[in-house]
Order: structure tokens, then sequence, then C-alpha cells
């Protein structure tokens, strides 16, 4: 499920206007019938109608009504519409990043405690389920997927540059920011060749989701502009950008998928959904490319809960879709057929996910990999505006990269964009 990144250039990236009408607690379904037919709102480009017909292999009397709605913000902002007054689905699945505007209207949606029990929550990773649990302990979504960090990286070209091609050597080798910094000055160095790919997705954006506390703190006050922790990872980036190793090359832009085939870089971010997408964008360098941990302690990108709102026609019927597809069960075998990085702890334990491997990234240990850095993630408070901070600080970056910020003047210019995004 993690590919809907896909449809969101960074600059995309915004903040939600809710008009919501929600209430202090969520609320609770009413008995009906589980075979129900129910309507799924899902996001495009993430291959969810698989999800859906195995849904209903083991369920052959349900009935869904699956609407892929658009990106993930286009999903959000229609669901926003809905809640005000509108015709909801019976389930909703929700992007992490839109998360928070929503967890701060809990009785729009019905408390899945009140469906699944009061431990339900339990069964996934803690910090997954917090970002769904409202203050008054409602739980409004369970999470489908995680996004476990991770680095991919040309074999071939770091041979070439004389530089170690085992992932648990290069993992150590790169070990921390410098050490990564230093390990790309040697690759430049020897080929003449950018080593990463850019320094606002592949390095910042890796770099802030270390941290313990973000773009708030844990009572909700904005501190992105005074948190020396998202400042150190923000200047990790301009670090990384003047040590002249970075190819410029933005997420999504349109020199992207073309890089990844032909060399321009020799290393980009990889969460556990992307990797489906480098696969498709240069299938000639199968066998070529490894994976291994990111520099310092762990990180996340990516994830998102499905939903049942407090007005669905057939909350019993949305219920058994969650029941049966978002267990412990359920994701592992997802994670079997995709890929996917499950949030159930039982998922991430098994020996399905742990020994996971990819001849096209030379049998690295993706699943090890990426478990572990899901189980080591720093669990912080994202708030409502944590989107629109991120992509301002993003795009600052971009900016800098394409020579129209000095980077003396980066932290400022993202920190001032920051602050008007949000009405700061």
């Amino acid at each position: 499920m993690n590919r809907r990144m896909l449809a969101i250039p960074i600059a995309a990236i915004g903040a939600l206007a809710l008009a919501l009408t929600g209430c202090s607690s969520g609320g609770s379904a009413a008995e009906g019938d589980p075979n129900a037919e129910f309507e799924f709102w899902s996001f495009t480009g993430i291959g969810q109608q698989e999800s859906v017909d195995r849904y209903l292999e083991k369920n052959p009397d349900a009935k869904v009504k699956l609407s892929e709605v658009g990106s993930t913000t286009e999903t959000a902002t229609a669901l926003t519409a809905a809640l005000a007054g509108g015709k909801v689905p019976d389930l909703v699945m929700i992007q992490n990043d839109d998360l928070p505007k929503f967890v701060e209207n809990p009785g729009n949606f019905i408390d899945l405690r009140t469906l699944g029990g009061d431990d339900i929550g339990d069964q996934y990773l803690d910090w997954a389920i917090d970002a769904a649990t409202g203050e008054d302990g409602s739980i409004i979504g369970i999470p489908t997927d995680v996004g476990g960090l991770s680095f991919a990286y040309r074999a071939d070209l770091f041979e070439a540059a004389g530089l170690p091609t085992d992932p648990e050597d290069v993992a150590e080798m790169w070990s921390t920011w410098d050490g990564f910094i230093k390990m790309g000055e040697a690759y430049t160095a020897a080929t003449g060749q950018p080593f990463v790919d850019n320094v606002e997705t592949s390095v910042f954006f890796a770099a802030v989701n270390q941290v313990t506390e973000k773009y708030y703190s844990p009572d909700g006050e904005l501190i992105f502009d005074s948190n020396p922790e998202v400042e150190e990872a923000f200047q990790v980036a301009v670090d990384t950008y003047e040590a002249g190793i970075s190819a410029g090359i933005a997420a999504w832009s349109s020199g992207w998928a073309p890089g990844k085939a032909n060399g321009a870089f020799a290393v980009t971010i990889a969460p556990s959904w992307i990797l489906s997408g480098l696969k498709n964008d240069a299938p000639d360098t199968a066998g070529n490319w490894r994976i291994a941990s990111i520099p310092g302690v762990g990180g996340n990108w990516g994830g998102s809960v499905i939903a049942i709102p407090a007005r669905a026609d057939n909350p019993e019927a949305a219920w058994q879709y969650i029941d049966t597809m978002l267990s412990p069960e359920g994701q592992t075998e997802h994670f079997a057929d995709t890929g996917t990085m499950p949030a159930a702890k039982g998922a991430l334990e098994s020996e399905d996910v742990l020994s996971y491997t990819d001849p096209f990234f030379g049998d690295s240990a993706i699943g090890k990999v990426m478990s572990e850095s899901v189980l080591q993630f720093n669990s912080f408070y994202n708030g409502p505006d944590t989107s629109a901070i991120g992509g301002a600080l993003l795009n600052a970056l971009v900016d800098m990269e394409a020579g129209n910020v000095p980077p003396a003047d980066a932290w400022k210019t993202g920190v001032d964009s920051a602050k008007a995004a949000i009405g700061g």
C-alpha cells in the first residue's frame, strides 16, 4: 500500500483546512450485516483492487464498492468535504501525513475499540497506533502499513569506485551521517559522478525522522523553528550539498527515473514502498542494487490507516474487511505478495518478513533491515501542520540545489516559508 506517495511530488505537500463537526468521542457501530455492500475510498496507484480481490476470495459473500479517489491529498480533501455534511464512505484510507487533522476530531469516526475490543491497538507498533488515537483514547484507524527506511545503492558502481559492496560493510562505513558524506566524497573523487540523488528526501527527510522531537513538542507546541534536532538534520543536508556529492535530482522529477537506470547517482533513499518503483524504473539494473541500513538509528517514511466514519451505512461490513486484511496474519500475507511493510508487531517479527530477500537487490536482507528500522524508530508527536512544515523545509533544500538559495540562507528560507504556510 505504501506506493501511494509516488503520486505526490514533494512540492504538492500542503496543509488541509478541515471543516469538521466532530464531538468529543468516537461513535459506536450499530448492529448490521457484515456481508452488506460497503463503499471503500482508497488512493490511486497502490493496487488496492488486488487487496479487495484477496478479501473477496476469503469472503465470497462479501460485497465491496472500491473507489480510488485520487492521490493521498485528494482523498483526504474528499473525506474532509464528506465529513462536513456530504455522503461518507463506509471505509476510508488516510495517509499518515494527513492523519493529525482527522485525529483532532475523533467523533467523526467510529472508535474501533467498540468493534475489535479495548486491546485492538496492542497488536500494532505503539507509535503507529498512537498516531490514530484521539485525546479521548478512541482509536479512529487501524494501521495498514509502515515505511521502514533504508538506502538502495548500486553495488556495481561502488565496486568501480573501490568502495565496499556488501550491505553490512556499507552500513558500517556510513553508520553516521558524517561517514555517509565522507563515503560520498570518496565515490565522487574516484568516479567524477554524484553519489546521492538529492539532499532533500534522501538526506534531510531521513535524518529528520530520527529525532526524538520534530516540529512539535510532546504537548503539541510548535517548536520546528527552535528545535536543534531539526536544524541539525537540515544542516546534514546542507553539508551534503556543499560536499559536492549530490546530483540535485529531485524525487519524482523528470530526471529521477532515468537516473536510477543510467547511473546518474549511486544512492537513493528507499522506504519499503518505493522498492517496487525502483524495479519498474530501472529493470535493466536487476542484481546491481543492494539494500542497507541508513546512517543513524532507524526511521520511517510512510504508512496509512483505514478508518470507518461515524455516519457509515455499513460499519459492520467495513470492520470485517479490517479484521480480515489488517490482522497480523493478513499483513504478513500482504507483505509476502507485495513487499508492503506491516505495522502489526507479530508480522514484523515473523520469519516470513525477517527472511525476505529479492534477487533484484542482490538478495539483500530487506526484511531484516526494514523491520529493524521501524522497530528502532523514535516516536515523536506529529501535529496538524507537520506536513506543511516539512514541505516548506524540503522545498527550501530543493531551491538550494537549484541554485536559487545560498546554503547559508537555506535554513532561514525554509523556516520563513513554513511560518507563512501555517499562518505563523
